[in-house]
């Protein structure tokens, strides 16, 4: 078995931390040696990772509800790929796993961290995307933490990534009045009301938030979808109906800033509006897995759910295809493909 392993395999180091925007001698691509699992273990060669933006918080030396990157260490984030060794039962060589250890070409882990992911249901890379974390993140929030019900009109930022463009079509899936995007490109917002089916979306850089919102939404919003944070969340407190929800998932728009970002300036409105505004882990939804990927499997075999991938080719590209992220140069889910 051992005589047909790789003896090496590269994986991307973080080697300093990030103070803004990261930078290409942040990280290190380096080789490690592979060996033979050892019992409970499995080696499984990745056929593609993610890039995600929770990441870039996992850059800072700081207390969160994820450890950072250990300096020198290999980073890790969803992986799925190819078992090539077992030494644990219940997994054969050939298998195909998701599991957490990205960004690196073959990955060592115990058995009991991966799962069996099915490549007749949907290709591989849609169990990081749509079927994966980013898709039962836009599932558990619009449903459980946005508490979303039919006749709802609903607003996105973000809309064209891999979260936002999911929650859209749910809401719209589910009967919501009126569902609003944005996003950071003409041809993005063309794509959200073409291709996603929104009834109305605009670009954030062609003029204010606030106003472009409220010409979209005429009547308010009773749910706001939050992955950019800053003049979004103020323009969608502003624009939230009485007994609005907001769900907070991300905040990109601060993630690389240097210094304390200004909170929205009407926060006042939540009181007489009686607006409930929470923030979101996917992790605290695990006991949803199994509704989500039935339900979802099931609307995108009927064509009612479409996903977009945008595909960076080559370990080798893992940093551009991250900071690429970053910048929005994504449409749907960023994925890093190992040929």
């Amino acid at each position: 078995m051992s005589a047909a392993l790789p003896t090496t395999s590269r994986e991307w180091h973080l080697v300093a931390r990030p103070h803004g925007w990261p930078k290409a001698e942040d990280f290190a691509l380096r080789e490690a040696a592979v060996a033979a699992p050892a019992e409970g273990r499995i080696l499984v060669r990745n056929k593609h990772f993610s890039v995600d933006p929770y990441m870039r918080g996992r850059m800072n030396d700081v207390k969160s509800y994820t450890p950072p990157f250990k300096l020198g260490h290999p980073m890790d984030g969803g992986a799925v790929g190819e078992v090539i060794a077992s030494n644990a039962e219940g997994f054969a060589v050939g298998d195909h796993v998701l599991h957490g250890l990205g960004w690196r070409e073959i990955a060592d882990l115990p058995a009991k961290h991966a799962v069996k992911v099915d490549a007749d249901l949907a290709p591989l890379s849609a169990y990081l995307g749509v079927l994966g974390m980013p898709g039962l993140t836009a599932y558990a929030g619009l449903f459980e933490v946005a508490s979303f019900k039919e006749g709802d009109a609903v607003f996105v930022s973000g809309a064209a990534g891999a979260v936002g463009s999911q929650v859209g079509q749910l809401a719209k899936i589910k009967g919501a009045s009126r569902v609003i995007g944005s996003a950071g490109s003409d041809e993005k917002v063309k794509l959200l009301v073409e291709e996603y089916g929104f009834d109305a979306a605009f670009n954030y850089k062609n003029g204010p938030v606030r106003d472009q919102l409220a010409e979209a939404a005429p009547d308010g919003i009773d749910v706001y979808f939050d992955n950019v944070g800053g003049d979004h969340l103020e323009a969608a407190i502003g624009a939230l109906n009485v007994h609005g929800r907001a769900a907070i998932c991300g905040m990109i728009a601060q993630y690389n800033a240097t210094e304390p970002t200004p909170g929205p300036r009407n926060m006042a409105l939540i009181i007489g509006k009686r607006l409930r505004i929470q923030g979101l882990l996917v992790s605290d939804h695990a006991d949803l897995q199994g509704r989500f990927v039935q339900e979802v499997a099931g609307w995108l075999a009927s064509g009612e759910l479409k996903y977009r991938e945008t595909t960076v080719e080559g370990i080798e590209n893992g940093y551009d295809a991250f900071v690429g992220l970053l910048r929005g140069e994504n449409t749907g889910k960023m994925i890093v493909s190992l040929a």
